[in-house]
């Protein structure tokens, strides 16, 4: 939402915008490495934390894939987004790309509450550093298709309770739950970030700031490093 408020409001240059993702790309890669996936392995075994990896990149690929058909393919960048005009039902496909970029990260975020030791601190500045770049592009693009005040704070407040209904569930519902069956569904939501990562967030970077993004994913992947082993 705070990043859905500055694009809407203030006009951000494009490359400092990709310049953000790109951080925000690396500080999640470091956060699925380190806090999600070597945790889930250790926890729940090797064979269901490959398994539920693998399994939650292909159900975000094939949703992706059926989202980008109606028009939310570029539902993370900047530049012009199709309008509900130019392509019927793109609206709705973004908002529900949106949604589905977020839901797994709040899964996780709910999940790091089952150690009976707080909110995972590095996963929630991995989401938080991630989720300002994100809103910035994706709404600076949805303003210059052209598309409401109200539909965009709509989704993106949509976005939000969504996300924390997500978090909450993840939480609620696992409590008890096998090291297996956590590790399992913390694997499944990472496979499902790291590809939100790779098709939607890198290539907005890399279009942008060229050459910068590569330097700056890696200082945002040393940063959530040592945040996490501090």
């Amino acid at each position: 939402m705070l990043g859905a408020l500055l694009a809407w409001f203030v006009r951000v240059p494009r490359q400092v915008v990709a310049l953000v993702m790109a951080f925000g790309a690396g500080v999640l890669i470091s956060a699925l490495s380190f806090d999600l996936v070597d945790e889930a392995e250790t926890t729940g075994g090797l064979l269901p934390t490959v398994v539920g990896f693998l399994g939650g990149a292909a159900t975000y690929f094939a949703a992706n894939l059926l989202l980008a058909r109606r028009g939310a393919r570029h539902r993370k960048r900047s530049g012009r987004q199709p309008s509900e005009g130019e392509q019927p039902g793109s609206g709705a496909a973004i908002a529900i790309g949106a949604l589905l970029d977020g839901i797994p990260e709040s899964v996780v975020l709910g999940l790091s509450l089952l150690g009976g030791h707080g909110v995972g601190v590095p996963v929630l500045t991995a989401i938080f550093i991630s989720n300002l770049p994100e809103g910035l592009s994706s709404v600076a693009g949805m303003k210059a298709s052209g598309r409401s005040a109200r539909y965009v704070f709509g989704v993106w407040g949509g976005i939000a309770v969504a996300s924390g209904l997500a978090g909450m569930l993840g939480v609620l519902l696992l409590q008890g739950a096998s090291a297996a069956l956590v590790a399992g569904i913390t694997a499944v939501a990472a496979g499902a970030i790291l590809a939100m990562v790779a098709d939607t967030m890198i290539p907005e970077a890399f279009e942008k700031a060229h050459l910068l993004s590569g330097l700056v994913t890696t200082l945002g992947f040393a940063v959530a490093f040592t945040i996490g082993r501090l």
